[in-house]
């Protein structure tokens, strides 16, 4: 949990938006939340894919099983966040990393297997034909053509679960395990501290931006015949 700095109260000259001096004074403080923020957010999209693709992929093979999956997927996206952490902190711990780090698996499941689903059905049925007429096996050619070319589907996806999952780890500073979210609850806890305020919500905007980004340049890495499709 972060340390409380000093916040002046009011809503006067002493009290502005933004403060070099709150930055300078707290740099190590903001540099641990950002730290948290970033490794939390990292983890939670690694391990929600690791879990997406397979379902998807079974949710692709077996027909009768996609909805039952989506609706599952679906069920967990809609839980308030806050009272999906009430339930998971008194069986994880109360002031864990864990029950966070479920929650947000929990929630970036849907938007990974739906994409990821999407991807492998968009899949032209010509190329799927010519890579069983070659003598692929089922398992030979999902990992051989079907995964590369719904590649663009998934990674659109991991885009959407990483930006989201940004905003959602603040949920976390109820039990002081949300990175920046700290900084923004402790900002209204302490007098209304505006500095403090914005600082973390400006830092958790900057995060997601800086990650969708990186991940946009590792998808045309990844897909260079998407580039050639759209010139």
């Amino acid at each position: 949990m972060l340390t409380p700095v000093a916040a002046p109260a009011g809503d006067g000259p002493g009290n502005p938006w933004f403060s070099w001096r709150y930055v300078h004074e707290n740099a190590d403080t903001i540099g641990e939340a950002l730290r948290f923020h970033a490794g939390l957010t990292a983890q939670t999209v690694l391990l929600a894919l690791v879990v997406a693709v397979p379902l998807a992929v079974v949710a692709y093979w077996i027909k009768p099983l996609t909805a039952p999956i989506l609706a599952l997927s679906g069920i967990l996206y809609t839980i308030p966040s806050l009272a999906l952490l009430s339930l998971l902190a008194p069986l994880l711990g109360t002031t864990s990393t864990t029950s966070v780090l479920v929650a947000l698996v929990m929630y970036a499941l849907l938007v990974l297997v739906r994409n990821s689903l999407a991807g492998l059905t968009q899949v032209p049925p010509e190329v799927i034909d010519a890579a069983t007429g070659m003598g692929y096996s089922r398992s030979g050619r999902l990992l051989r053509v079907e995964l590369p070319l719904a590649l663009p589907g998934i990674l659109t996806g991991l885009r959407l679960a990483t930006v989201s999952t940004v905003a959602l780890v603040t949920v976390g500073s109820l039990i002081g395990q949300g990175g920046l979210g700290d900084l923004i609850l402790g900002g209204f806890r302490n007098n209304f501290y505006k500095a403090e305020i914005l600082t973390g919500t400006v830092l958790c905007v900057g995060l997601a931006l800086v990650l969708d980004l990186l991940l946009a340049g590792l998808g045309r890495l990844l897909t260079p015949w998407t580039r050639g499709r759209a010139t």
